[in-house]
């Protein structure tokens, strides 16, 4: 039985729009063109090791990242903090972060962004800006 847009409440894996970005294996899970959302974005990312979504902000949406498996060495602003999974990292809108994976296992986490349909860029990288290009030192 086929449920339509407006209708949809549930979403499964071979629902999700997934691709491979620069950054990692995105499958979202909650957005415009899955559910008719309101307020909330839900993706989630496997970043490999040696993988990272370096530096950069979301000028009108806050998020959460939720670690699912793995490790993260998570920036948010100057602070840096390896969580686990269970862990949690809380970005308020406009406030700069990284996510990199320097482990030898892939990184699974759930980003969770509000609202979905704040007004100009999704996202402004700022890894070649100072202080950002050389806040996490050589290597």
């Amino acid at each position: 039985m086929s449920v339509s847009m407006e209708d949809r409440r549930f979403v499964g894996r071979e629902e999700c729009v997934a691709f491979d970005s620069a950054f990692a294996r995105e499958e979202w899970l909650c957005r415009s063109d899955i559910v008719p959302n309101q307020q909330l974005l839900l993706v989630r990312a496997t970043m490999q090791p040696g993988g990272s979504h370096p530096f950069h902000f979301h000028p009108g949406r806050e998020e959460i990242l939720y670690i699912l498996s793995g490790r993260a060495e998570q920036w948010v602003g100057s602070a840096r903090r390896i969580l686990n999974p269970g862990d949690i990292a809380f970005v308020p809108a406009g406030e700069v972060h990284g996510t990199y994976n320097p482990h030898p296992e892939p990184l699974v986490f759930l980003a969770m962004l509000s609202p979905s349909d704040a007004p100009g860029p999704a996202m402004v990288d700022v890894s070649t800006e100072n202080p950002w290009n050389a806040m996490r030192g050589p290597g």
